[in-house]
């Protein structure tokens, strides 16, 4: 990282981000920095890391497109990663989430102490692991983020229509096209239970696709076929999983 850090400021309420902005002026005579940017949400601040380097996102939790901490997780993708340093009016109990998880964190309101303090340490900061955000984290993401020609592409979870587990990667599936995931198929049906129901130890769809069932033909499957809105492919359902098929006609 440069001596004086390139940041990002993140934050959907414009008098938070006016504030942040007039404390890090205080802030530039003694710990000098670069603000090369602001965003007033998570899919902004993404673009914006596409077209120029940063080294720290100072980013709000609370937002209602995308929080913070999803934010953060999209932002694993990125080569380099930026470091993060998050604004949050937790509860103490949230706090020391992010401290068992070494995550900086900067409460509300913000001191300007507190914020030199965590600008001098900015150099030291290490990118925040996947697995810590997912656990402080209580909701479940509004998006995925896949790769594409070194930028940050965001699928919508509302987009989906399958997701399918093929060797190491996990294929999904948009009426539009496909992408490819490094996630494990049963730590996202535990995130998205509500959105997508498994009809196969390597499948799970979206519930809001899920039109029918026909009957199938495969000796080694089940006898039904999951029909969905959007794409022609017709998934089978194992006999696992017929269950869901019962579900489905009883309107659940």
């Amino acid at each position: 990282m440069n001596a004086a850090p390139r940041l990002l400021l993140v934050d959907d309420e414009p008098p938070a981000l006016r504030r942040l902005q007039e404390l890090l002026e205080d802030c530039s005579a003694t710990v000098p920095h670069e603000v090369v940017g602001t965003a007033a949400n998570g899919p902004q601040a993404l673009d914006q890391m596409a077209n120029m380097a940063v080294d720290v996102v100072i980013t709000d939790i609370h937002m209602p497109e995308m929080s913070g901490l999803e934010l953060a997780r999209h932002m694993g993708r990125l080569h380099p990663r930026p470091a993060v340093i998050f604004c949050t009016a937790y509860d103490q109990f949230a706090v020391q989430a992010f401290e068992v998880h070494a995550i900086d964190y900067l409460l509300k309101p913000i001191r300007r102490e507190r914020l030199e303090d965590a600008l001098r340490r900015a150099s030291a900061l290490v990118p925040p692991k996947i697995e810590a955000l997912a656990q402080i984290e209580t909701r479940a993401r509004r998006y995925f983020s896949v790769s594409e020609r070194g930028r940050v592409r965001l699928v919508p979870v509302e987009n989906v229509v399958y997701l399918k587990a093929e060797l190491k990667y996990v294929t999904l599936r948009t009426r539009d096209g496909e992408f490819l995931l490094e996630e494990s198929l049963t730590m996202l049906e535990n995130e998205f239970g509500d959105k997508l129901v498994r009809i196969h130890r390597n499948c799970l769809v979206s519930r809001a696709a899920l039109i029918g069932f026909e009957r199938g033909h495969d000796e080694g499957e089940g006898n039904w076929l999951a029909m969905l809105q959007g794409v022609p492919e017709k998934l089978p359902v194992s006999r696992r999983q017929a269950h869901v098929v019962k579900e489905f006609r009883q309107g659940g």
